[in-house]
Order: structure tokens, then C-alpha cells, then sequence
């Protein structure tokens, strides 16, 4: 980022800080799952907020819940014990970040106050709303225990591009085994837990590549597909077939 970036990206900031109480980053396209923290709530309670992960909900929706969550925040000037409802999206609590996830997330708020000791509160929505890449902020960061994020400070591995992406579903991202992939663009994969034409256009979500190949391992021959080719497999069964 050059200097005159850097300037305009601080008076963007300072800006919305005036306006709205705070600042939202939102972070995504990388092989990371998205990100986003404020700049500003720490002048005010001395915390900032953190929504790691979280593809159950769009871009625009993470961050209303984020500028819910910093009303609802403000106005108790404490994180502790509190827990949110927005509207149709769920309920939402709060836990304090380890260090080491807060200065590998909220780089933006360390550099915009030239400190590095302002904690980080992770925002968590319910079991309903919950999906295998949010990670649990509270322990040390470790690829072993949240492999999803294992990119935070490990190279990438495979000979796709790490901006690639998948079309998945809902149960793909709580666990559910994926059963079908295809490759349809140098950078696009499809990859469904059950058949493809039956999830609901609601159930859709469009996530890093890098998120399911860290959730299962086994997937990692859908990088050698060529565009156009596709595997299937049964739900109890790790053998790939190719799709006639």
C-alpha cells in the first residue's frame, strides 16, 4: 500500500469512527474463510469485536451484526456475559480473543492506535447458525485444532491458486461429507454434501477452496480435476469416482 493509500484508508477510518461509532474491516479472497473487526470501540470500553468465519450469512449481513453487537456493546460498556438477538439471524455472544489471534486478525486496529495490547472479543452465533469455520478465539492459535485457518501462518500447498473458490452447501460446511465435485473454471470448483441439484439456492454458499480442503483432507484430488471433468462418492466411502 503506498503512502497516499495508507493516508486516504486512515481518513476513511477516522471518518466512519466520527460518524458511526466505529470502523468495520471486512477481509476476504484469499484461501482464508472471511473476517471482519472494528476500529474504534476501543476508545470507548477498550475492546474491539471480531466475527472469524461465519458463511452461514452474506458479507452485508456479518456486518450488521457486527454494528448490532457494537450498539448493544456500547450501551452496556462491558462484553461480559452479553448476548445479542438480531432479528432473523440469531443470537449472538461474545468471548475474548487469545493474543495470538487478535494480532494476526485485527492488524488494521494495531496499526491504526500504534499499539499492540487491545483485546480482541470474538462474536459467536448459535448452534443454529453455526458452520465448521469459526474458530474458537479463546485457545492459542494452532493448525492442528483450527486447520480451516491453518493459512494465518502457513504457506500455501496445493498447485491451485489460493484465491480459488467453491460453490458448497450449508451441510458441507457443519460436516456433512462431500459426495460430488467439479471443476468448472481454472479458479471455480462445485462441491456438494448430497446431490447437487437438490440443494436449496438458500442452502448455497460460496466459500475459499482452501476452507473445505482444510475441513477434509480427502477432497484434495479435486485439484488435479481439469475444467469441465467431475468425481462422485458415497457418503460412507473415501473412493472418488469419475463422473461418465
Amino acid at each position: 500500500m503506498t503512502n497516499y493509500d495508507k493516508s486516504s484508508l486512515l481518513e476513511v477510518i477516522r471518518a466512519n469512527i466520527a460518524k458511526y461509532g466505529h470502523h468495520i474491516t471486512l477481509v476476504s479472497g484469499d484461501a482464508l474463510p472471511r473476517f471482519a473487526y472494528t476500529i474504534g470501540i476501543s476508545r470507548i470500553i477498550g475492546v474491539e469485536l471480531v466475527f472469524a468465519g461465519g458463511a452461514f450469512y452474506s458479507a452485508e449481513e456479518a456486518q450488521g451484526i457486527i454494528n448490532e453487537i457494537a450498539k448493544n456493546l456500547v450501551a452496556a460498556s462491558t462484553p461480559d456475559h452479553l448476548t445479542v438477538v438480531v432479528d432473523e439471524l440469531g443470537s449472538f455472544s461474545l468471548r475474548q480473543a487469545d493474543m495470538s489471534w487478535s494480532s494476526a486478525l485485527m492488524l488494521g486496529a494495531f496499526d491504526f492506535y500504534q499499539r499492540r495490547d487491545i483485546p480482541g472479543f470474538q462474536i459467536v452465533p448459535d448452534n443454529e447458525h453455526w458452520t465448521l469455520d469459526i474458530p474458537d478465539l479463546t485457545r492459542p492459535w494452532n493448525a492442528k485444532s483450527e486447520p480451516v485457518w491453518r493459512w494465518l501462518h502457513e504457506p500455501w500447498e496445493y498447485s491451485v491458486s489460493p484465491q480459488s473458490v467453491a460453490s458448497t452447501n450449508l451441510d458441507a460446511l457443519r460436516g456433512d461429507r462431500i459426495t460430488e465435485a467439479a471443476r468448472w473454471e481454472d479458479d471455480q470448483w462445485e462441491l456438494f454434501a448430497g446431490a447437487g441439484p437438490d440443494v436449496p439456492r438458500s442452502d448455497v454458499r460460496v466459500v475459499p477452496l482452501g476452507t473445505l480442503l482444510a475441513m477434509d483432507p480427502s477432497l484434495e484430488v479435486v485439484t488435479s480435476l481439469k475444467v469441465g471433468e467431475a468425481l462422485w462418492r458415497d457418503t460412507s466411502d473415501f473412493m472418488w469416482h469419475p463422473w461418465e
